[in-house]
């Protein structure tokens, strides 16, 4: 191994992280002053990173991250309710796919709708899996899809356990870096282990008394599909609070506002109260869904006491 090298980081624990080189594989420690940049995250090294690490001085097996090349995009949320800080997810991917269940445990739409407009303004492209099918109400599939595929998303249906609708995520997966998120138990590790039973990736269950999904992936990690491409897989997620998003932008991260908001009377329109207002008339004619708009009024309102 060069004493200067660049790699990629496939394993992140705050304290060590596995930086892929080729076909190896380096623990690598961060090295301080990457720590105290004025980085309002809680995590300046993330997986997906493309980082130049150094062998440390006196000490052959041990290397440090000494700088984190630029990053194309990463997935970015609060670090905890009333924090400065951010928690970034992963950097440099292709696309998120968000796992959502409507029972067992529920996703709340809030939830989805945060993570969305949190993709949509870093610019990663997103597919929704609806999993655990064969255990969901099917006019709830429907009344989900009907509200997601008129914003514009795309929608897949899966039940993993029984290996069902796997191959168009197989397909979509293929030869991208793939991250793969939502609430602890909605299956993402069962998902990605359905689809390549050579990852060694662990699988929990449901508590019985919280109906809520127990966490099986401590730390976010990257896993090389056996059909090329990557799969960032995360621990599950509770909350998505935005971080560095303005009221006055927040409708830009909503696709179905954006298509009718040229229609406005005024250019800088909230699409709260204003008279000729092209967003609330759609909301009104059922062009948009209100559900989501709904979240677009609610998403204004909490976030601005994290802006104080």
């Amino acid at each position: 191994m060069e004493r200067n090298f660049t790699g990629l980081v496939i394993r992140a624990t705050g304290s060590w992280y596995e930086v892929r080189v080729g076909d190896e594989t380096v623990r690598c420690r961060i090295r301080g002053k990457l720590r105290l940049k004025g980085v309002r995250s809680t995590n300046p090294v993330v997986v997906g990173d493309v980082v130049r690490c150094e062998a440390a001085e006196g000490d052959d097996e041990a290397c440090v991250i000494a700088e984190i090349l630029p990053r194309r995009n990463y997935v970015i949320r609060r670090a905890s309710n009333l924090s400065k800080e951010s928690h970034i997810i992963a950097a440099n991917v292709d696309q998120a796919l968000l796992l959502v269940t409507l029972a067992e445990p529920v996703t709340a739409t809030e939830f989805v709708d945060r993570f969305l407009v949190t993709c949509e303004a870093y610019k990663v492209p997103v597919v929704i899996v609806l999993s655990k099918c064969d255990i969901q109400s099917p006019e709830a599939l429907e009344a989900f899809r009907a509200i997601y595929e008129q914003a514009g998303y795309r929608i897949l249906e899966v039940a993993a356990a029984e290996g069902r609708g796997l191959e168009p995520v197989r397909e979509l997966l293929a030869g991208r870096t793939t991250l793969i998120a939502g609430n602890s138990g909605v299956g993402k590790s069962t998902l990605v282990q359905a689809i390549d039973p050579t990852l060694d990736i662990r699988i929990g269950e449901i508590s019985d008394s919280h109906h809520k999904g127990r966490h099986t992936t401590t730390f976010s990690t990257m896993y090389p599909l056996s059909d090329g491409g990557w799969i960032i897989d995360t621990p599950g997620i509770k909350g998505f609070g935005l971080i560095d998003i303005d009221d006055a932008e927040l409708w830009h991260y909503f696709p179905e506002m954006m298509r009718v908001a040229p229609g406005c009377r005024f250019y800088n329109c909230t699409h709260t109260h204003e008279p000729g207002c092209a967003v609330i008339d759609a909301v009104e004619r059922g062009e948009i869904p209100y559900e989501r708009y709904e979240s677009y009024l609610k998403i204004r309102s909490e976030d601005d006491k994290y802006r104080r």
